[in-house]
This record gives C-alpha cells, structure tokens and sequence, in this order.
C-alpha cells in the first residue's frame, strides 16, 4: 500500500501547527507542516520534535504561484498525489491597524481568498481517490454575508454561482474598498469577512464540480469554522484553545472511507450550519 500524506497549509503556529499535532496522532500516513519561512517551520518542527512528534516540514508560500506548482509536482512524484489536504493558511488585519481599508481588503483576500483558491485548482487534480479537503474559513463568514446587501446574498448561496463569478465579485469588492463605494455597493465593513465568504462559497462551488466530475471517487470537500482561539491572529483573550480549535478541521479530515457528508457544507462544532 501506497504511503498516504496530509498536507497543512500556514502551520508552523497556531491553529495549523494544533491540527499537526492532531492529525500526526490520528492519522495513519505523513503528515506535512508546511510554511513560507523556512527558519519558522523548521522552528515549529523542532517544537514537535521536543514533544516526540515527528512530522516532515515542506516550504510553501501559497502567495507565490511557482510554490504551489512545485508543491503539487512535489506530492505528485513522491506519494501519487494528496490524500489530506488543510487549506489553513490565512491573514487578518488588526484591529488597529491604520492601513487604508482598500489596502486591507487587497492583502486579506489576496492570501485567504485568491492564493487558496490557486491552491485548490492545482491541488484538487492531485487528490487521491477517498480524498478530504478542508477549507479553514470562519464564523464571521456568515456574520458578513448577512450583512450584504440582498442581491450579493442571494448570489452567494446561490447553486448556480460559478467560481468565475465569485472570483470576479471578490474582486469588485477590492475595487470598490479602494475608491471608499464597497458600502453602496452592497458590501459590509470588513475584509476578513468578505474573504471568508468568498472561501466558504468557493467550498461550496467545488464541491458540487467535484460531485460532477469525479462521482465515484468519494472525494469530500468542506469549509469549516475553527471557532475563536487564542492565536497571533485573534489574540489571548479568545475563549478556545489551538487544540480545540483543531477538533473540526481534524474531524473533516479523518471523515471514515466510505462517509458522503459532510460535502459542500460549512461546518462549526463538528455539525454543519446553515448558510
């Protein structure tokens, strides 16, 4: 048999390194930490390594097409493709941060939309048969669609959506933060939401075309909210642990061969809500 590998995306802290650890206990195959600075992965390695869990570490930087060529080319030639793939690399503005909001909303989905959406157009191809894919989005996902005008929510849960819509909505939003009209255009005040909203979407949008084109191959793709945990990103004083926010990311992944759903679903909690 084939050894199986899980890919991470982003996790050489936080929530990302959490969901290491766990699948590195749960799951029966090579787990790989990946990160765009070499130094900090290795780092994150060594921290592992001093708990006695050994993981592989790959660098990635999923901002830069190449990396991601590579990558894929990578897993490809070494294992015959992905078996796990944790889409968790992401970015968010600070609160107080003075960056202009058009700057914010180019940079944030920059990273958690359009890189991820790279990702999963040159990774889902390389998926194995029995695949899961998991798309770390968020609660707040939810909070800025309800906060959309009616026309872009009636878009956004959508069955008929294409990724070349959304894609080309992402970026009316951008345009529109940039010249101060994202508000008369429909849109709420953060681009942390919006970029959430586009990934959970796009979730849902490859999902229905894995359905289509590989029916057979059992392929479980979803979007999942990690609940509010205490990281770099969210701060100290957020109510969950790395660990625990690792607990539905984790669950998605280890889905048993053989399971249909979840698929195309947002999920928090382990239990799939309602968009």
């Amino acid at each position: 048999m084939p050894t199986k590998v899980a890919v991470v995306t982003g996790s050489n802290k936080g929530i990302g390194l959490a969901i290491v650890k766990a699948l590195r206990k749960q799951f029966q195959g090579d787990v790989y930490l990946t990160a765009r600075d070499v130094c900090r992965g290795r780092a994150a390695l060594e921290s592992l390594a001093s708990e006695g869990i050994k993981a592989n570490f790959y660098q990635l930087d999923i901002n830069d097409l190449q990396s991601i060529k590579t990558a894929a080319s990578y897993f490809t030639d070494k294992y015959g493709g992905v078996d796990v793939l944790i889409n968790n690399a992401g970015i968010a503005f600070k609160v107080a941060d003075t960056a202009p909001f058009g700057v914010q909303a180019e940079e944030t989905l920059k990273t958690n939309y359009f890189a991820t959406r790279d990702m999963l157009t040159h990774f889902l191809p390389i998926i194995k048969d029995g695949g899961r894919v998991v798309n770390v989005s968020s609660f707040v996902s939810v909070r800025a669609l309800n906060q959309c005008s009616s026309a872009l929510q009636e878009r956004f849960r959508s069955e008929d959506i294409t990724e070349e819509e959304l894609s080309g909505l992402m970026q009316t939003f951008i345009k529109e933060a940039q010249t101060g009209q994202h508000k008369q255009g429909g849109w709420p005040d953060t681009a942390y939401g919006v970029s959430k909203t586009g990934l959970t979407v796009l979730s849902m949008i490859l999902a229905r075309c894995l359905s289509k084109e590989r029916p057979k191959d059992g392929i479980l793709l979803s979007a999942c909210c990690p609940g509010l945990v205490g990281t770099d990103m969210a701060g100290p004083k957020a109510p969950k642990s790395p660990a625990e926010g690792a607990e539905t990311p984790v669950y998605l992944a280890l889905l048993p061969p053989g399971a249909t759903e979840p698929h195309g679903k947002f999920v928090s909690d382990k239990k799939v809500q309602t968009w």
